[in-house]
């Protein structure tokens, strides 16, 4: 049975916490009151962002939170965490996240986003800990039959391997919660999280050349990249180019928060959209960071990629009806933000 907490109480396990979704949701945890422990190998992000969480929450708030570096697939190493912390819920961001680098590095990504689930849901039952938040995706609507999607929308063959990772993923936590009442399972299905923390001392810190549209349009608009490249503008779309349902990612990094306050002392498995409800285009955020930035961005339109859906958005009303969450930032100030990271850290967390 689920434990009812208050935050001071509460003990949260952040796995992957020091990458882009994960260290926003650390800072909302912060401030919230939790205490909070980091697991994450740095594979994908940068030891720099505990000094700028720091910064962000001051010194202390900082002192609840606990840096562990590891990989969520080593077991003894898990175990250890739970050995010396007090865990009482697990926020679960740690895996791959390229759509298109899955598609050219399928076993790469099962073995990953599979294999560090499984022994961290394990570790956690040995351990007694049956809450968890699982970061999932939109993907796992695959290509939509009817617009908005709601939690209710059929999940449908995914268009990628990083897709089918949090499609199976669910499925293994709502099989926990079938076989064990006892486990209390959260799924929260973010549709586009960009942006940054309005202080620009962290965003999104990709390593070697961004899969995703936002860092890389932030790169040209600095000067490291040449233009923005659109795949594809023959899609069913106003102006032919993908169509996506973008979120600020301090609004994503909030409804975790709110996802805990709701799961507190319940059990279950509860799915959630994250979005804001309104479709985008590759262009119309090129042209909202041209804004943000002050000068006309350049783009070339190339090829679609494999495993791209025409448009997505989500229908939002469930988390605001039993958790009380709506995304409030719109994408004037998803760019702003994002550039005004950007062009104080050109490049990223790096000196």
């Amino acid at each position: 049975m689920s434990l009812e907490k208050t935050p001071a109480e509460t003990c949260v396990l952040v796995t992957g916490g020091a990458g882009f979704i994960g260290s926003h949701t650390v800072v909302e945890l912060l401030e919230g009151g939790y205490q909070v422990v980091i697991v994450d190998d740095l594979s994908n992000a940068s030891e720099k962002v505990l000094g700028r969480i720091a910064q962000i929450v001051g010194a202390e708030a900082a002192e609840r939170l606990s840096f562990i570096r590891a990989d969520v697939a080593d077991r003894d190493a898990l175990e250890t965490v739970f050995e010396t912390f007090a865990i009482d819920r697990v926020i679960h961001f740690a895996g791959f996240k390229a759509v298109g680098e899955s598609v050219s590095k399928p076993i790469e990504y099962y073995s990953n986003n599979l294999g560090n689930t499984l022994v961290l849901v394990d570790v956690m039952r040995a351990y007694g800990c049956k809450d968890i938040v699982f970061s999932s995706s939109a993907t796992v609507y695959g290509d939509p039959d009817a617009l908005p999607l709601t939690e209710l929308s059929p999940k449908k063959m995914a268009t990628n391997p990083y897709g089918w990772t949090k499609w199976m993923i669910e499925q293994i936590l709502s099989d926990l919660v079938v076989a064990d009442p006892a486990w209390n399972v959260v799924l929260l299905r973010y549709f586009n999280p960009i942006g940054a923390h309005g202080s620009g001392l962290i965003g999104e810190d990709p390593k070697g050349i961004p899969n995703n549209l936002l860092p890389y349009v932030a790169q040209v608009a600095v000067g490291k990249r040449d233009c923005v490249h659109v795949f594809g503008n023959d899609y069913d779309t106003p102006d032919g180019t993908g169509v996506r349902d973008y979120i600020h990612v301090v609004d994503l990094a909030a409804g975790h928060v709110a996802a805990l306050a709701w799961m507190n002392g319940r059990t279950g498995c509860e799915i959630f959209n994250l979005g804001t409800g309104t479709g985008t285009s590759v262009l119309e955020i090129v042209k909202a960071f041209s804004a943000a930035c002050g000068r006309e961005l350049p783009y070339v339109i190339e090829a679609r990629r494999p495993g791209d859906v025409t448009a997505n958005w989500a229908d939002c009303t469930k988390a605001h009806e039993l958790m009380g969450w709506t995304a409030k930032r719109g994408i004037a100030e998803m760019c702003r933000d994002s550039w005004n990271w950007q062009s104080h850290n050109p490049d990223g967390y790096e000196d």
